[in-house]
């Protein structure tokens, strides 16, 4: 069975195709800001290029507040464009109209369950998606966690705030995570190319200190068995993880669990690939069996 997984990102679209456990392609637009429908429908159908071919399942991955049957997007700042049309229909308008859509989902989600199930994680991942903004994910062996919507919280908004570095977060909240961290945080502080300077940012950078912060706060209150960084800016500090990992580890409350490991991506299509697993987990769960 071949499934699409589609992110649709802040400032670009990805697709992977997925049969089974082997990704068999994927692909990603052009850059955009602040697209229309057309846009992100355009953008869709040339991160594809065609490639669909015989899949008949989709997932997707949307920034935002969605509306309370999952059908459609009721909010999202960056991509105005998801707002008022059906995610079916935005999806059949870009690949075919014979796709159906089996998944809805957030970026932080998939590609925290793109890397439970990839790096066989057993027991509780909590996994940060860090990218044009920040999101959270909590997986059980792969079963998401929710405490409002679809996330655990909202952790792109907590307040991390560092001693003599105020920031408001986009939300407008005083010390938002998003605020020291996002991509037009890093943008503020490093330069519009800041994306080329990765190697230069140090562990005790605010953005960082920012980091570890909200890492410590997520094992007081999920205890997780591992950690993971996902997302385009996520990714690219793994050279800073042991450092990381030491700073979150230095006198950290004892309720958490010895032994759990910190994990990082590998990969900008972890969210779109594992949107694609979701939709053949749950095929696997349900529709094969009726079969």
């Amino acid at each position: 069975m071949l499934a699409i997984g589609i992110d649709v990102g802040g400032t670009s679209v990805k697709v992977a195709a997925v049969d089974g456990h082997r990704t068999l392609w994927t692909g990603r637009s052009r850059t955009y800001e602040r697209p229309t429908t057309q846009q992100v429908v355009t953008a869709i159908k040339e991160a594809a290029a065609d490639r669909a071919g015989d899949a008949i399942l989709a997932g997707i991955c949307v920034p935002g507040l969605l509306n309370e049957d999952r059908t459609a997007v009721k909010l999202s700042i960056n991509i105005p464009g998801l707002m008022g049309i059906r995610l079916d229909e935005l999806v059949r308008s870009a690949l075919a109209d014979g796709v159906r859509l089996a998944c809805v989902s957030s970026d932080a989600v998939a590609s925290a369950y793109d890397l439970q199930v990839s790096r066989a994680l057993k027991g509780r991942l909590f996994c940060l998606a860090i990218g044009t903004g920040v999101g959270a994910a909590v997986l059980d062996d792969g079963q998401a966690l929710k405490v409002h919507g679809d996330s655990p919280g909202h952790f792109g908004q907590i307040d991390v705030s560092i001693e003599g570095e105020p920031v408001i977060g986009p939300d407008g909240g005083a010390g938002g995570m998003e605020g020291y961290l996002g991509a037009a945080a890093l943008s503020r502080r490093y330069g519009k190319d800041f994306s080329q300077k990765f190697e230069q940012i140090k562990v005790n950078d605010p953005p960082i200190k920012a980091l570890v912060r909200a890492i410590r706060i997520g094992h007081a209150i999920y205890c997780p068995d591992h950690v993971g960084l996902s997302g385009g800016i996520g990714i690219r500090i793994g050279h800073l993880l042991p450092e990381i990992h030491h700073a979150v580890c230095t006198n950290l409350t004892r309720i958490t669990k010895s032994g759990w490991t910190f994990v990082i991506g590998d990969s900008d299509y972890h969210a779109a690939i594992g949107a694609a697993k979701m939709v053949l987990a749950s095929w696997e769960a349900t529709g094969r069996g009726r079969r």
